[in-house]
């Protein structure tokens, strides 16, 4: 198999579903061999058998992105079976609670937080000494539009996502002479497992997200994948500490 991606080897959190999964079948079908981490073991196996049956290369992984262990192993499993790593997807995340500040549980904030920032610290922290054994890579960092923009009542998802941009650019700046690269995305709104949960049985808060992008529509997860193939490739060899809203027009409002 060859492709843009082609003798790559890729690790990607969060894969099991949304833009994770979405992401690993690009991957695998541009030539990558891709590692599938997340928590939900089912979801995570069928991913990677569909794989394989397609023709690619994939193995399931267990991980919890809160625990250094977990990614630490869902790393070495890359190195173990594919020899080197050359991508990271940072991509595990939850939405957490909506409320108001005086009212956000200290629980949950501590909790988005952990998943949705350290998640992405342990990720850059075990990848970069194996990338630098190889001689480089891409790391991409799933960000969000809600780190550019305020939104009421999501202060752990929005302070969380605003700590990835900033953790991409020191990052990026720290590897940059090292032949690894660091960016990060910022989806808008995405038809994903996730956001359908978040609006189920609420018609008004499913018709202002749609309102929110200038586009009319959310965006499919196929959609972010495609800018991720991009940051993982060779294609995009001059790019490092780059933030790329992929929102459909919302941050531009």
């Amino acid at each position: 198999m060859t492709g843009r991606l082609a003798g790559k080897v890729a690790v990607i959190t969060g894969a099991a579903g949304g833009i994770g999964a979405a992401t690993a079948r690009l991957f695998a079908q541009e030539g990558a061999s891709v590692v599938l981490a997340d928590v939900l073991d089912e979801q995570g196996k069928e991913l990677a058998e569909e794989i394989k049956k397609a023709g690619g290369k994939a193995e399931f992984v267990y991980c919890d992105v809160t625990s250094s262990d977990e990614v630490k192993n869902a790393i070495s499993t890359a190195v173990r079976l594919y020899g080197k790593l050359d991508v990271l997807f940072n991509n595990a995340g939850i939405r957490g609670v909506t409320a108001d500040l005086a009212n956000y549980p200290e629980e949950d904030f501590d909790q988005v937080i952990s998943i949705n920032l350290k998640g992405y610290f342990l990720g850059l922290k075990h990848a970069i000494p194996e990338m630098l054994k190889s001689g480089g890579g891409s790391i991409i960092n799933t960000a969000s539009v809600l780190g550019m923009v305020g939104v009421p009542g999501m202060a752990g998802y929005g302070a969380a996502k605003g700590g990835v941009v900033a953790l991409t650019r020191v990052a990026a700046l720290e590897c940059a002479s090292q032949g690894i690269r660091v960016n990060a995305i910022a989806p808008g709104a995405v038809d994903t497992p996730m956001t359908r949960g978040s609006v189920a049985g609420i018609p008004d808060l499913q018709q202002a997200m749609v309102m929110m992008e200038p586009v009319g529509r959310l965006a499919q997860p196929e959609e972010i994948a495609s800018l991720v193939l991009f940051l993982a490739s060779d294609e995009s060899s001059f790019i490092t500490g780059a933030l790329y809203p992929v929102d459909g027009g919302w941050t531009t409002q």
